[in-house]
């Protein structure tokens, strides 16, 4: 929790920076930007009369502050008059811009103090005005045709909402003012498409449907504030009025379809708020609505519509984020810190429209810099979300870790069944292998499988040898006993007559024809090499027996020299002849353990280090493992050491993690010192180890000599 917290505040001193440096900015823009030439009083004539009665003589339908004028969606031509007031060298210094990129047709009258009234150049989105400057807003020169200019009436048309506001730009400022404005835009159009280009990428290597719902709601959020400043006209709708007029409501609608899935998978309202998760289509279907409505004509009540659905949107999303932050998870206080941004924007953009805040020319940087401070920190969000998945990641293979801990009977109950299984042939083996892969439980198995696998080899080798040289012997036994039976017979033979001094002789010649002696002194050493055979035979089934203790499930007392002399026989022959095993036993007491599993921690040790000597030969003359036991009141100690390659610090800091391997695919689970490093562990003992690059491995095992503290003092 304390850790979560202090994440929270690096959030909100992040927070707190970027929204600093947005008040500075438009502070800076405010104050640079001319505010004081704002032209504060409106007046909205009556058109009829203007046709009718000339300009001058315009009845007056409306007075309107310094706000400007808003009077909805106009199907008829409307008719502003600005008062420009005193102003020194107007001609000169200003151009007359209006602030708004969205009407069809503006026309400005200007009116001189002598009634003179002189028509300026027609200007908006349909006037044909090649705008080489892709300046969104209309601007207009002073005429020089005329007096002092006390006022200016707009002729205007267009289809959308007729919002109108005035102002005085300095034409030293006029080229400034506008790459300020173009690169406001670009700088924000970049950020947005490489957020939405990240976040994309993300989608197809996490394939989590979360980033693309994002990558498209930043992509139209993007085009549709685009198209409120107006720069979306030149740059990618190719000056077609129908598009861009239909891409405010049309870009605003696509943003809700996929904001709203993207906000229910983000915060997981289906998970926290099932009952208003249900609600969330209807936000897509109210956007869809207007953008129909809008798509037949009926202009204003797709923007009223659309004008709730904002409300609507941020009384929800917020409601929802900060129910869904005192639950305790963590991407709901992103989001909500996000959505300030995109918050704060909007209000300085109705401060604007309020005339509480006057940002000039600006006006609408306010949007495209709380969008893109939203955009920038939901991606941070999206990217911590990553490190999310992945600790889900850990805890679910951790959880798994734990069936497999409660399914260990089953695995011992499966020994049995491989103990049967090690008489048959090696294929058989095999396919076991492989069928036993597919279970869940399988994963420890396959491990205590491999060193099945050594004892079969070791036991095939072992035995096989001295099997054959007893039958090997057998046919020159009888050959021998049968030429010594006949010998015999023949003396029996002649025993029941007399023996004579013939008889004598033929038995003598007999015994040297067929070399009587030698068959005796052959009987003798074939009847030792017998004896030899049997009785390592003998010592390689009790070495066997002492590894295995298959019948041994409780703690007893063992002697740990008995269980390293075992697995020392049973390696033998994986150890080929050429590595030199240096045994420096100190007195050791009996020791309370599970024999076979300690048993199970020797082979797997002595194997990795025998595999890692055959496998780095070139440098290493003479490959040694030297084993030392020592002992003290409470405890024994095990040193296994190789002069092998060692290892480097990376792989040592992990050799103990499950699954983890440094052996080719197929040669190894990485289970095997992760098993050790349990086995230890649950006999209250220690297992570190010692390693350094071309320096070898050395592998120290404490253990208690009393599992239970009672049997010492018993």
């Amino acid at each position: 929790m304390k850790h979560l917290l202090m994440n929270y505040r690096g959030w909100v001193t992040v927070i707190s920076l970027v929204l600093l440096l947005a008040l500075a900015i438009f502070s800076f823009l405010s104050i640079f930007d001319n505010s004081n030439y704002s032209i504060n009083n409106y007046q909205v004539l009556n058109w009829e009369h203007v046709e009718e009665d000339g300009i001058q003589e315009s009845e007056i339908v409306e007075t309107a502050g310094k706000s400007g004028v808003n009077l909805g969606v106009k199907k008829d031509t409307t008719f502003i008059y600005v008062e420009i007031g005193e102003v020194e060298n107007l001609r000169d210094r200003f151009f007359l811009e209006v602030e708004n990129p969205t009407f069809r047709v503006v026309q400005p009258y200007f009116l001189g103090d002598d009634g003179v009234v002189v028509p300026g150049a027609i200007r908006g989105i349909s006037s044909g005005y090649e705008n080489n400057l892709m300046q969104p807003n209309p601007n207009f020169e002073f005429p020089d045709s005329i007096g002092n200019i006390i006022g200016v009436i707009f002729k205007i048309y267009g289809k959308e909402p007729l919002k109108f506001r005035a102002r005085l730009n300095e034409k030293s400022d006029f080229r400034k003012s506008l790459g300020n404005k173009l690169l406001f835009a670009s700088v924000y159009a970049g950020i947005m498409l490489a957020l939405f280009l990240y976040n994309m990428i993300l989608f197809f290597m996490i394939r989590d449907r979360v980033y693309f719902y994002y990558c498209f709601y930043i992509l139209f959020i993007c085009l549709a504030q685009l198209s409120l400043s107006g720069h979306s006209f030149y740059f990618f709708l190719d000056k077609n009025v129908k598009l861009y007029e239909l891409s405010i409501v049309g870009f605003t609608a696509m943003s809700s379809i996929f904001v709203v899935p993207f906000i229910q998978l983000f915060l997981k309202t289906k998970a926290y708020l099932p009952r208003v998760n249900r609600f969330f289509p209807l936000i897509i279907g109210s956007y869809l609505l207007a953008l129909v409505l809008r798509l037949l004509g009926m202009v204003e009540v797709s923007y009223q519509i659309t004008d709730l659905n904002g409300l609507i949107v941020v009384i929800a999303f917020v409601s929802v984020g900060v129910y869904v932050a005192k639950t305790g998870y963590r991407p709901a206080v992103y989001f909500l810190i996000a959505w300030g941004g995109f918050l704060f924007g909007l209000m300085i953009y109705i401060f604007q429209n309020l005339g509480v805040v006057n940002l000039g020319s600006y006006g609408n940087i306010p949007m495209l810099v709380g969008t893109a401070i939203e955009a920038v920190l939901l991606s941070l969000a999206l990217a911590d979300r990553i490190n999310i998945l992945k600790r889900e990641k850990e805890e679910e293979q951790h959880a798994k870790l734990e069936v497999l801990k409660e399914n260990e009977r089953l695995v011992r109950e499966q020994n049995v069944m491989l103990e049967e299984k090690v008489k048959l042939r090696t294929e058989e083996l095999e396919q076991t292998l492989l069928n036993l892969q597919n279970t869940q439980t399988q994963l420890v198995n396959q491990e205590k499988m491999a060193s099945l696998g050594q004892l079969t080899a070791g036991i095939a080798h072992e035995i096989n040898n001295p099997i054959n040289f007893v039958s090997s012997n057998i046919s020159p036994l009888k050959r021998d006993m049968k030429d010594m039976l006949e010998i015999l017979d023949m003396y029996r033979k002649k025993g029941e007559d007399e023996f004579t001094e013939n008889t004598k002789k033929e038995l003598n010649e007999l015994e040297e024809d067929l070399e009587f002696d030698y068959l005796v002194e052959e009987i003798g050493l074939l009847l030792k090499g017998m004896e030899d055979g049997a009785k390592r035979t003998v010592e390689i089934v009790k070495g066997l027996r002492l590894f295995s203790r298959v019948d041994e499930q409780d703690v007893k007392k063992v002697d740990i020299h008995d269980g390293i002399n075992s697995t020392l026989v049973l390696l033998n022959n994986s150890m080929g002849g050429n590595i030199e095993i240096k045994k420096e036993y100190g007195h050791l007491p009996m020791v309370e353990c599970l024999a076979g599993k300690i048993n199970q921690v020797f082979m797997n040790i002595i194997s990795n280090a025998v595999q890692a000597l055959q496998e780095k030969t070139d440098n290493n003359s003479k490959p040694t493992i030297i084993i030392r036991t020592t002992s003290n009141e409470d405890e024994v100690q095990i040193e296994i050491e190789d002069n092998g390659p060692g290892m480097p610090i990376h792989v040592r800091e992990r050799i103990f993690e499950p699954f983890f391997t440094t052996k080719a695919v197929g040669k190894g689970t990485g289970l095997g010192l992760s098993i050790v490093y349990k086995i230890i562990e649950n006999h209250h003992g220690q297992l570190n180890v010692v390693s350094e690059e071309n320096k070898g491995t050395t592998f120290i095992i404490k253990l208690p000599i009393y599992q239970n503290v009672n049997s010492n003092e018993q």
